[in-house]
């Protein structure tokens, strides 16, 4: 009866080591296939674009039939939005989600709260930009502009709703991951700075924000990376397909005049740039190359952003470590 038993224990462990392993490598599989695609598609863009990649492409100014010139406006246009977006993002990003980790008490309005960031985080960024237009220039725009009598200054699509539109967009990104950031502290840490006589903010400010500060960099990071991608939710929201001139003011300080983002002008982007050169161009073929080029520099963009937050990541959690060592 032992033996028998002994044996089906051993074909059970066996049937489980079996199907253990065949999970495993189709999980081998399918991430060497991700991986596989992922070459395919760069080396694709790389060797398409890498042609009219010059520095009179990077810096130079589109001209009117969109199939020769540079590009020089869509990446000012599209580091000038992603700045502002930043800007307006992170702060509320941060701050909801230390609310919402160290002071919120689990009622019912917090699981309301988590609800609708999860949910706003499933709402198509077609959707999110129409919510803009309609919120931010139809209605906010049009407001500033009746109380201030501007006119049609603020009331018509700008960089500044274009920016806005896409912090509502990244918003639960920023929330997630800061909020993951600040759960993975040890409760210990908290306890010993209290212990110690701190008070809840001083303890935040200190000890926990310091020890989140690569995991919410990583949600910064991925939150401007998924932002300098969206092409929907900016077409409504001032983005021109031609606009030779960069969307700047002047700041006049009598003896000298500082050039500044100017929030309220029209403004070029990378991906709109794309989609319009592949979508409204006469001659397809003709704007292939011009397409590809605009890409390879968008994602290598991106890449750049990524590569950034690793090595700050690196650099923060190195000196995390060598300070808890230390004490």
């Amino acid at each position: 009866m032992e033996n028998r038993f002994k044996g089906n224990i051993k074909k059970e462990n066996s049937s489980n080591s079996i199907i253990d392993n065949l999970l495993i490598g189709g999980i081998r599989i399918i991430s060497f296939s991700v991986i596989i695609i992922f070459i395919l598609i760069l080396g694709k863009i790389f060797y398409e674009g890498i042609g009219v990649i010059n520095w009179n492409f990077l810096t130079g100014i589109p001209k009117s039939d969109i199939s020769k010139g540079g590009i020089g406006p869509a990446i000012f246009g599209t580091m000038a939005v992603s700045i502002i977006m930043l800007i307006l993002a992170v702060p509320v990003g941060i701050f909801s989600a230390i609310y919402i980790s160290e002071f919120a008490k689990d009622t019912f309005w917090l699981r309301l709260i988590r609800a609708s960031v999860n949910s706003l985080a499933g709402v198509p960024s077609i959707v999110i930009g129409l919510f803009g237009f309609g919120f931010f220039v139809l209605f906010i725009g049009k407001s500033i502009d009746n109380i201030l009598q501007t006119g049609m200054l603020f009331g018509q699509p700008a960089i500044i709703w274009a920016s806005a539109t896409l912090a509502v967009l990244v918003l639960p990104t920023i929330i997630v991951t800061t909020t993951e950031a600040l759960n993975s502290i040890p409760l210990t840490f908290r306890q010993a700075s209290l212990g110690l006589g701190a008070s809840k903010w001083q303890t935040i400010r200190y000890i926990i924000l310091p020890q989140a500060r690569p995991g919410i960099l990583t949600g910064v990071i991925l939150a401007l990376s998924r932002s300098i991608g969206e092409t929907a939710p900016i077409m409504f929201l001032g983005c021109a397909f031609f606009l030779p001139n960069l969307p700047l003011a002047y700041l006049d300080l009598s003896f000298v005049q500082i050039p500044i983002i100017n929030p309220a002008d029209q403004f070029m982007h990378l991906a709109y740039h794309i989609f319009i050169l592949a979508t409204q161009s006469s001659n397809p073929t003709l704007t292939a190359p011009f397409q590809y080029g605009t890409t390879l520099v968008l994602v290598l963009i991106t890449l750049l952003l990524n590569l950034t937050a690793i090595i700050f990541r690196f650099r923060f959690r190195k000196i995390i470590e060598v300070v808890n060592r230390n004490q």
